[in-house]
């Protein structure tokens, strides 16, 4: 079956490294839906997510920090 996310990630994120530039989806510790759009290489995002979406995400090497 098809998996609508990319990664669950295995604890609540305190940030996202994102390697390779493009967009990125994910699921917030509160439940939302938020696409980053045209987030540059080498970029660190403090967000808290619990999942990377592969719907919306075309952004590569995406490192979960905690």
């Amino acid at each position: 079956p098809s998996r609508p996310y990319m990664s669950d990630l295995g604890s609540v994120s305190r940030g996202l490294y994102i390697g390779g530039s493009g967009d990125i989806s994910i699921i917030t510790n509160g439940g939302q839906t938020i696409t980053f759009v045209g987030v540059p290489a080498g970029v660190i995002l403090p967000v808290r997510a619990t999942r990377v979406r592969a719907t919306g995400t075309t952004a590569t090497n995406i490192v979960a920090m905690w």
